[in-house]
């Protein structure tokens, strides 16, 4: 059933402000990728690293992309990485009451657990102003802090997505998981020379959804031995097939730059790149069949033009395929399109009947449930709650003990209000969360069957959890449900 919402005056911000959360990309010391030492080599396309014609990058990166200049200035150091970027968003007028990390520059699980330890450590205190001694002091320093840390976004591949990799990410309060994926075939995975299998990409997605991560793949149209035809039936099977359907997607068309083996290839005129004509299209044709519960968080790499010697021709394939869509007579309606805040800046729309919207679909081995509240007549979404029903398959012991649902996420959109502070004119802290929580729980109780219902909550939000009758159990927020004896 419908509700309308009361009138109200809107002020219109840009699109970097529209929902405002300060991302702090952050990168860890440049290292060698961890899969070297069983393939002989790097993936063909990858520039950087520490063997590379880009001096002082790390994996996969040039080094001249803004998050690793900010990087290379404070020489790797995780702290100051961390408080320069505040400091710079601050200046630029930006809200940093919410801090979101991503942890960049290769495969940061592959390094010992002692850099792991003190880099995490690091980015807490540099949050609370706490100097910690371990990562559960600065995690627990960190829940505290003023400045409140919402997620922690580690990059990583799939065999460095196992269950020691998955608990010890739990513990650093990270949220989100995103994962080089690139290929859905086996043999173009082989021929890149990835070091992992696509079997081994569908294991660790069910293990991740499985401890309450959001999971966003990296994936590659335009790799050698593909063609418009197979990059759209591999698509195809990446939204369709239960083994995939990630919550996220980054779509990185293939580059060739110099210094890796995708350019000795290129030189040879054994490979050669779609005319950029074709990609847009290409791309369109993608962005057309991802599902309302898939955000697309970006289109092509930040790496600067002038490095790339072929492939994409234009800063802005986004805009460029949304547009083509138009031609088309297609829409795309991932989650980032339809949040309140891009609509209302983007469109000038704003949301007038918002109704509890409910979809449900096989994911990973589990039981998804995308709940939203949105305007379905003009495609407006407010507030989303990820559920999953965890499959058998599950390891933590949290859900082990008893049938337990968890949520994978809740997001309200809009303009951010500060932590503790109402605005009327901003659909954040206006219930929309506490309604969509109340609708996972019983879902949670009367159709999952379960006794409990966890929360993967970052640091900083676990107090808005405890105000909903939730505790501290592992890494996780939860709740038993009613009828229940407490855990």
């Amino acid at each position: 059933m419908g509700c309308k919402t009361s009138p109200r005056q809107w002020k219109s911000s840009p699109p970097s402000r529209s929902n405002f959360i300060a991302v702090v990309a952050v990168m860890c010391k440049p290292h060698r990728c961890p899969h070297i030492a069983m393939t002989g080599n790097i993936c063909v396309y990858c520039p950087g690293g520490p063997d590379s014609d880009f001096e002082y990058s790390t994996q996969a990166y040039t080094g001249y992309e803004p998050t690793s200049m900010r990087a290379i200035r404070a020489r790797y150091n995780p702290y100051l990485q961390t408080r320069n970027r505040i400091d710079q968003l601050k200046r630029l007028g930006h809200s940093v009451d919410k801090v979101e990390f991503i942890i960049m520059g290769g495969t940061f699980m592959s390094l010992g657990e002692d850099y792991r330890d003190y880099f995490i450590r690091n980015l807490h205190d540099a949050l609370s102003g706490h100097t910690s001694n371990s990562v559960a002091e600065a995690v627990r320093f960190s829940e505290q802090s003023g400045v409140k840390c919402i997620g922690i976004t580690i990059e990583t591949r799939p065999d460095y997505c196992l269950k020691p990799h998955l608990s010890a990410m739990l513990s650093y309060g990270c949220t989100r998981l995103e994962i080089g994926v690139q290929s859905v075939y086996e043999d173009v995975a082989r021929d890149t020379n990835r070091g992992h299998t696509v079997r081994a990409v569908n294991e660790c997605f069910q293990l991740a959804k499985d401890c309450g991560f959001k999971v966003v793949a990296h994936m590659m149209p335009d790799l050698p031995n593909m063609g418009m035809e197979r990059d759209m039936n591999g698509f195809m099977e990446f939204f369709e097939n239960p083994a995939f359907r990630t919550d996220g997607l980054k779509l990185y068309p293939t580059l060739v730059i110099r210094g890796t083996g995708l350019y000795e290839l290129w030189k040879t005129g054994q490979y050669k790149n779609y005319h950029p004509d074709a990609l847009v299209d290409l791309v369109a044709k993608i962005l057309a069949l991802v599902p309302p519960w898939t955000r697309v968080y970006r289109i092509q790499r930040d790496i600067p033009m002038p490095l790339v010697t072929s492939g994409v021709e234009n800063g802005n394939l986004r805009e460029l395929a949304l547009k083509r869509m138009e031609d088309f007579g297609t829409k795309c309606r991932d989650v980032r399109t339809r949040e309140v805040g891009i609509k209302d800046i983007h469109h000038r729309v704003r949301p007038d009947q918002v109704e509890l919207v409910r979809r449900d679909y096989v994911g990973n081995g589990g039981w998804e449930t995308f709940l939203t509240y949105e305007d379905p007549k003009q495609d407006i979404l407010i507030g989303l709650l990820r559920l999953r029903k965890a499959s058998e398959a599950t390891f933590r012991e949290e859900f082990k003990a008893c049938p337990t649902s968890i949520v994978r996420e809740l997001h309200v959109y809009g303009t951010v209000v500060p932590i503790h502070n109402r605005d009327p004119t901003k659909f954040q802290h206006q219930g929309f969360g506490t309604l969509l929580m109340e609708e996972a729980e019983r879902i949670a109780l009367e159709e999952h069957g379960s006794e409990k219902i966890s929360v993967i909550s970052g640091v900083g939000t676990r107090h808005y959890y405890r105000k909903l009758g939730y505790e501290l159990d592992g890494p996780y927020m939860s709740k038993m449900l009613p009828g229940v004896k407490s855990f």
